[in-house]
C-alpha cells in the first residue's frame, strides 16, 4: 500500500479529485479522522499541515506527498519532485501600501527593509539577489495586517485573487514567483518500490491530461 501525506485545505480536496480521476476511490477522511484509504487497500491519505508534508516524505513516513511548490522552496526538503500537477495556483507577492507600491524597494539609508513574512528564506533570497538589507519578521498568519499595524512597511506572501490585500489597503510590489502543488518521493523508498510509486505517478499523470482533455 502507498502511504501519500496530503497538504490540508483547500488543495486537499482538488489532490483527492485527482487521485480519484487516477483510479485510487480514496474519500476525504470523515469526522476527527486524518487519514483514510481507497477500498482496495492500494492507498492510503493523511491530512497534514503544508509544511510537514516534506517532513513526512523525507523521513519515509510517507512514500509520496502532495504540497505546494512554495512550501518546496521554503525548506529544501531532502525529496524527489515528480510531477507539477497544476493544483492549487497562486503567486508568491511583495506588497506595500499603495503608496509605497510604485517604486521597487531599494537600499535605505535608514537601514536594513523590515519585511512581514512566512516564507523568511524565499524574501532573504529575494532581496539578496537585488542587494536590498532585509530584515524579517517572522509571521505565521494574518501578513496583511503588518502594515497596518505599524511591525514592517512590506510583506511577501501568497496571494489568489489579491482581494485580501486589497481590503487592507495594499498593492503589489512585485511577483516572487508562482506555485503549484507538486508531487514529490521519498528517495529511499522511490529506489526500493520503484515500479509501484511509478506506475502511481503515472496514473496521476494521465489523470491531469484527461483532465486538460
Amino acid at each position: 500500500m502507498i502511504r501519500c501525506a496530503l497538504a490540508k485545505g483547500r488543495m486537499a480536496d482538488g489532490s483527492l479529485e485527482l487521485l480519484r480521476r487516477a483510479g485510487y476511490a480514496v474519500e476525504a477522511p470523515a469526522g476527527r479522522r486524518l487519514s483514510a484509504r481507497d477500498p482496495e487497500q492500494r492507498l492510503e491519505v493523511f491530512l497534514a499541515k503544508s509544511p510537514d508534508v516534506p517532513t513526512y516524505v523525507s523521513y519515509g513516513i510517507a512514500d509520496v506527498g502532495i504540497v505546494g511548490e512554495d512550501v518546496l522552496r521554503e525548506s529544501s526538503p531532502d525529496v524527489l519532485e515528480l510531477l507539477d500537477l497544476g493544483l492549487g495556483a497562486c503567486r508568491l507577492v511583495l506588497a506595500a501600501p499603495r503608496d509605497r507600491a510604485a517604486a521597487p524597494p531599494r537600499p535605505s539609508a535608514e537601514g536594513a527593509l523590515r519585511v512581514a513574512t512566512k516564507y523568511p528564506e524565499i524574501a532573504r533570497a529575494y532581496f539578496a539577489r537585488r542587494g536590498v538589507p532585509v530584515e524579517i519578521v517572522r509571521l505565521s498568519g494574518s501578513i496583511e495586517l503588518a502594515p497596518e499595524l505599524g511591525l514592517a512597511p512590506y510583506v511577501l506572501d501568497i496571494v489568489e485573487t489579491g482581494s485580501t490585500l486589497e481590503a487592507h489597503g495594499l498593492a503589489v510590489v512585485d511577483e516572487v514567483q508562482r506555485s503549484t502543488a507538486r508531487l514529490i518521493a521519498n528517495r529511499a523508498r522511490w529506489a526500493l518500490e520503484h515500479a509501484a510509486l511509478r506506475a502511481f505517478a503515472r496514473a496521476l499523470e494521465g489523470a491531469l491530461r484527461v483532465g486538460i482533455a
